[in-house]
């Protein structure tokens, strides 16, 4: 591997364990939600874990697939207690920003190094990541216009899927059997 690519397969490395700690943060949002008997909104939070989950594991299968060392470490802080389900959803909010910006810089490494394959391969989380960041701003604008009303919220999520999940564009991820 050119010396060229060092810089997008650093930032690769570094976002599988970001992606690992978005991951683990939805978890314990979920797990908050659900001690507060919000049910649907601790079901968006353990779809979005699993989601980044799998964010994760398709970086690692791009890296096994360019035969570049994978090493998976330890993941960032937790954050466990919020002041109220708005808190924790405008800091996913945030969460999802932050990712995005990391995206998008793991992007414009592989472009200014002329890797196009890394490229390619970060245009799906570019997507991921607008739909993301769109459902959560959604998600806080609905949880603001019930105005404490949680029940309205938890109805909402109940009626109006959050996105589709079902995404043939998607990269393989590390660990799934071939079909």
């Amino acid at each position: 591997m050119a010396d060229t690519d060092v810089s997008f397969d650093v930032l690769l490395r570094d976002r599988i364990r970001q992606s690992l700690t978005v991951a683990q943060q939805y978890l314990a949002v979920a797990v908050y939600f659900d001690s507060r008997r919000l049910p649907r909104l601790g079901a968006q939070c353990y779809d979005l874990s699993h989601e980044h989950r799998g964010h994760a594991l398709r970086m690692i299968q791009y890296l096994l697939d360019r035969d570049v060392t994978v090493r998976v470490g330890s993941i960032g802080a937790v954050r466990e207690d919020f002041d109220s389900p708005r808190a924790a959803v405008a800091f996913l909010l945030e969460v999802e920003r932050t990712s995005t910006a990391d995206i998008t810089d793991l992007t414009r490494a592989a472009r200014e190094t002329g890797d196009y394959l890394g490229e390619g391969f970060t245009q799906w989380f570019l997507k991921e990541q607008l739909e993301n960041v769109a459902g959560m701003t959604r998600l806080l604008a609905v949880i603001d216009r019930a105005d404490g009303d949680l029940f309205d919220v938890e109805d909402f999520l109940r009626r109006e899927p959050f996105r589709n999940r079902n995404d043939r564009t998607a990269p393989k991820m590390a660990g799934a059997a071939e079909k």
